[in-house]
């Protein structure tokens, strides 16, 4: 059997045999499991069927949620509930706000369009860090109102056709626009002017320093109403916001968190937090631990008693963002407006549209404008006047290729941010190991079982056992067990699962061995979720984990703790060693560092550091490797150091999978070394 093709270079049979000869005590001759096995060529499945159990837990888990939050009676019942919820989406979703911090508005160059200005300008939206932008400011005097224009994911951010449209036909009617490239978009992007996706594994290594793709957006976002509102020709007491897709989410969090948003519109955005779970969104859009305190009505509602008009489409082909979605939030969040006495400021339509912000969305932004900004109009949808659009090369900001350094991508600031925390832990002493221990059980969320678990054997098939365990949140982890002579087992785990693991691997295990797929993985993956994981393995899987308040790594974590309690009671284990592939391999360090029972743990093709390195194969990975925070409390060096059980890094890799170099490995090595001295640890760990 070979490898899938990601892993070809980590799992070859070249160096299979070079990092386990390390070990090769432990294993008998390759020939020894094909006589156990004759005339197999794969390994056996756990189940005879194709039931999406894990898609079906967590749409469960995600009704149950949902159904737990309530329109609050009374107006005093919803104020208390309202500055906790205002208190929670700014801590999850890691936002900030900078008073003092310069604006430094900066411009490159201008365009005359015909009754308006643009003006392409970047500016500091957090220290040392600075966004672009398309000023639209109409060739009117006086203080005028403005409008943050947020976009959706088109790569290309705030050029595209269909919000350039937004910014012109705002500006044609006496708005300031403010149309700004959306982090990691745009003229934001790892090389400039090649425009990519923001989302996926790129926007889901911000958690790792502890930031979200969401607060990154909204720091933005808040910055952008600080130049709006410090710009001369601007009344700041008259702002809107507006924005489509993934612009009409930032829409609903800017409106929802800064009260300075009078009147906001967002387009085919607003659904359900419930939606959302196993369903195709971006990771900008995911809040986490969202659906362990608020549906999305409440967030509608922080915006009361200012306006919000949401326009949603009925030819939407994402079922989050369907008509009938939406309507479930605005029909709970219109109480909250009417305990607020402005019943009126909340509202919605429906276009004959696909995704997107069309000229019908644009009408109906003038009028809900008109009314709530200027005290003109019934809110109604008005004509706007004709547009011309702008050649792109017109709106950049800067010549392409030749972007300020100040302009940070996604990459650069989590290789900037990793390093400072990086070294900010290397000056530091370890006194409480308990307390870092606790510290990392909350970060991974992650679960240690205390018995509470029932195992089933299925039958046999080609000298295996097959069985399931379910957990007493009802997840099952499928088994694949193989009694040995004595008490000693080997536990195996691979990212993709148990079929990745080359057979005549698994042939060098003597004694006892049991093979799991992890939740997400081979046979307790979702196949529901397959064409949404085009973009990266694990994207559903992983955004459902985070909005409930867990990690796939901290679930991987409980489910080895499940299978090793498991292998000790029902199997008399005395000695267990966890061997992971890829990803996989972090469950053992983590389950080892955490007060887990194995002896050792051997890690294949495995990151040996969360500091993120390059865009290159950033998707090398999946989703679920994510942890938020985790470089905030240490790194994987910090996790060995906490560990009893001898743990060998084989072959490791950085956190594109790119292989590490001998100097590279050298440095860990220091590293991992200094850390276990902190940390008074019983063993070493060895990158090899």
């Amino acid at each position: 059997m070979t490898v899938p093709g990601r892993f070809l270079s980590l799992f070859s049979k070249r160096v299979i045999t070079a990092a386990l000869s390390l070990v090769i005590f432990i294993f008998p001759d390759v020939n020894a499991f094909q006589k156990r096995n004759p005339g197999t060529d794969s390994l056996p499945a756990v189940f005879n069927d194709k039931t999406d159990v894990l898609h079906a837990l967590y749409r469960h888990r995600a009704l149950n949620q949902s159904k737990k939050y309530q329109v609050p009676a009374g107006i005093k019942e919803w104020n208390g509930r309202r500055a906790e919820l205002r208190e929670h989406i700014i801590r999850h979703t890691g936002a900030k706000t900078f008073k003092d911090l310069p604006l430094d508005m900066r411009e490159t160059g201008s365009f005359q369009g015909d009754g308006f200005t643009v003006r392409n300008i970047y500016f500091q939206t957090r220290p040392g860090v600075y966004a672009t932008a398309n000023l639209y400011v109409p060739d009117r005097k006086g203080q005028l109102p403005a409008v943050v224009v947020m976009m959706g994911h088109s790569r290309n951010g705030k050029l595209y056709e269909n919000y350039q449209s937004v910014g012109q036909s705002l500006a044609k009617d006496g708005y300031v626009a403010l149309c700004i490239d959306p982090w990691g978009a745009g003229e934001r992007t790892t090389v400039h002017g090649e425009f990519e996706y923001h989302g996926a594994a790129l926007g889901a290594s911000l958690y790792n320093i502890g930031e979200t793709l969401m607060g990154m957006q909204l720091t933005d976002n808040m910055r952008a109403i600080d130049l709006l509102s410090a710009l001369p020709y601007v009344d700041k007491t008259k702002i809107g916001a507006t924005g489509a897709s993934g612009g009409g989410n930032q829409t609903m969090w800017l409106a929802a968190i800064d009260e300075r948003v009078k009147a906001a519109m967002p387009v085919v955005s607003v659904g359900t937090f419930d939606s959302y779970i196993m369903a195709h969104n971006c990771i900008c859009e995911v809040l986490p631990q969202g659906l362990t305190f608020t549906e999305e009505w409440g967030v509608l509602g922080l915006v009361a008693p200012r306006a919000i008009k949401m326009c949603n489409h009925n030819q939407e082909s994402n079922r989050t963002f369907f008509p009938s979605e939406m309507l479930k939030s605005f029909v709970k969040a219109k109480p909250v407006f009417d305990l607020n006495g402005a019943g009126a400021n909340i509202g919605y339509e429906f276009f004959e549209r696909p995704h997107g912000y069309y000229p019908e969305d644009r009408r109906a932004l003038l009028g809900w404008m008109d009314l709530h900004l200027k005290g003109t109009g019934d809110g109604k949808a008005r004509d706007e006047r004709p547009i011309t659009l702008i050649p792109e090369e017109k709106l950049m900001v800067f010549p392409e290729g030749r972007r300020d350094a100040l302009v940070h991508s996604t990459g650069s600031f989590c290789r900037m941010i990793g390093a400072e925390l990086r070294q900010k832990h290397a000056k530091e002493t370890i006194a409480d190991i308990s307390k870092k221990r606790s510290e990392l059980q909350d970060i991974l969320a992650a679960g240690l079982p205390a018995g509470h678990w029932e195992a089933n054997r299925l039958g046999s098939e080609a000298g295996w056992d097959r069985v399931v365990i379910e957990t007493a949140g009802g997840r099952l982890i499928p088994v694949l067990h193989r009694k040995g002579a004595g008490s000693e087992y080997t536990v195996l785990a691979h990212a993709e699962g148990k079929q990745a693991i080359p057979l005549e691997t698994i042939a060098r295990f003597k004694g006892g061995i049991i093979i799991v797929d992890f939740s997400g993985t081979g046979e307790a993956a979702s196949d529901q979720s397959q064409g949404y994981d085009k973009i990266g393995r694990l994207h559903t899987y992983g955004r459902a984990s985070l909005w409930l308040g867990e990690t796939v790594i901290g679930n991987w974590v409980g489910e080895l703790g499940v299978v090793a309690d498991w292998a000790r009671r029902q199997h008399k284990a005395t000695r267990l060693s966890f061997h992971g592939f890829g990803e996989a391999g972090l469950a053992g360090v983590f389950y080892s560092a955490l007060n887990g029972r194995l002896n050792e743990v051997h890690t294949y093709g495995t990151p040996a550091s969360y500091v993120f390195d390059a865009r290159d194969q950033v998707d090398h990975f999946g989703i679920g490797i994510h942890v938020p925070r985790i470089l905030h409390w240490g790194d994987l060096s910090l996790a060995a150091g906490l560990s009893d059980a001898a743990l060998f890094f084989h072959e490791p890799v950085s956190m594109s999978g790119r292989l590490l170099d001998s100097s590279e490995k050298a440095e860990l090595q220091k590293e991992y070394d200094q850390v276990g001295i902190k940390t008074r640890a019983k063993s070493k760990s060895r990158l090899l």
